[in-house]
């Protein structure tokens, strides 16, 4: 999916030499189309780098995509300079009376924090509730998504012992999933974080299912039934080299931090990283933005109807 982003935006020029298609405003202009409005509500740090990944997986596929990125009004962030942001980036403030196919919310590196703790929870909670009656389906990422499932259905989370770190085997729970079409009976996905959500608290609300789980990392993809809410608890975006950095950050801090499980070849840092999550990572976000958004979003976003898929 070609995604339209402006010509200096750093990550147009690291995606094309990847080969990855995307495309300039002026290019979609000439096509006679309606593009799916997909918003990125960005909550990590280094803003660039996470642009980059989540523009990669929403590039494979024919359909244009008119993408908005967002950041917070109540947090500045430290590590994106402000031009960067003033040049490319929005508040909610500029967004909130229209409405998108598609939003994403991505992680960030809050968690060992109470929620009601954070800078900016009062405004995502407002986001978040703007996304039930103006969005298609949204996509929660790691803390995100431990967000959205506090947020709209009470479910908490819970201290990890020792941080969740590396790649993990998943395996499908949901074998008529719409999100996992062409998946493999297992898979892979990175995790980074220090706290989880349990598959018991999940199973006591109606409303949501759980689709894929690993017996290390636990439930990983849970969906609301009618698809509307997507919850990831992991990090399918990662570029390779992400885990790698977290982890050679965090030894020159001089925090107890362990290898990332299944990472590297061999567990040695020095024979590089096994890739073994990507091609799952695009068929995931391929799948939602097909079966979640495409085939379902109105022509004319005006009329996006909220009522569940599941009554009717």
């Amino acid at each position: 999916m070609p995604v339209i982003v402006p010509d200096n935006l750093p990550a147009k020029k690291t995606l094309l030499e990847e080969n990855i298609f995307v495309m300039d405003e002026m290019r979609a202009i000439h096509q006679d189309i309606r593009p799916l409005k997909i918003a990125v509500l960005n909550l990590m740090p280094n803003k660039i780098e996470t642009e980059t990944q989540i523009i990669r997986l929403l590039s494979n596929s024919p359909l244009q995509i008119d993408l908005t990125l967002l950041t917070t009004k109540t947090y500045q962030p430290k590590h994106t300079s402000k031009e960067h942001l003033f040049k490319f980036y929005e508040v909610f403030d500029d967004i909130k009376n229209q409405k998108f196919d598609g939003f994403v919310i991505t992680g960030a590196p809050v968690e060992k924090m109470d929620f009601e703790e954070v800078d900016y929870w009062s405004e995502l909670q407002e986001i978040m509730d703007y996304t039930k009656t103006n969005v298609t389906s949204t996509m929660h990422i790691c803390w995100g998504a431990q967000a959205g499932l506090y947020h709209h259905f009470g479910i908490p989370k819970y201290p990890l012992p020792h941080k969740m770190f590396g790649i993990f085997k998943h395996h499908i729970t949901c074998q008529k999933s719409e999100l996992l079409r062409g998946f493999d009976d297992v898979f892979y996905i990175p995790h980074s974080r220090h706290t989880e959500v349990r598959k018991e608290d999940i199973e006591k609300v109606p409303a949501l299912k759980i689709l894929a789980e690993s017996w290390e990392a636990g439930p990983s993809i849970i969906v609301t039934k009618d698809y509307r809410q997507i919850f990831l608890t992991g990090h399918s975006e990662y570029d390779p080299l992400t885990l790698q950095k977290e982890y050679e950050r965090d030894l020159k801090l001089g925090l107890d931090i362990e290898l990332p499980e299944n990472y590297f070849y061999n567990d040695d840092p020095a024979q590089g990283v096994r890739v073994k999550w990507r091609g799952h990572a695009n068929l995931l976000f391929y799948n939602w933005l097909n079966y979640c958004v495409y085939q379902v979003t109105p022509y004319d976003l005006e009329t996006l109807n909220i009522q569940s898929r599941e009554d009717g």
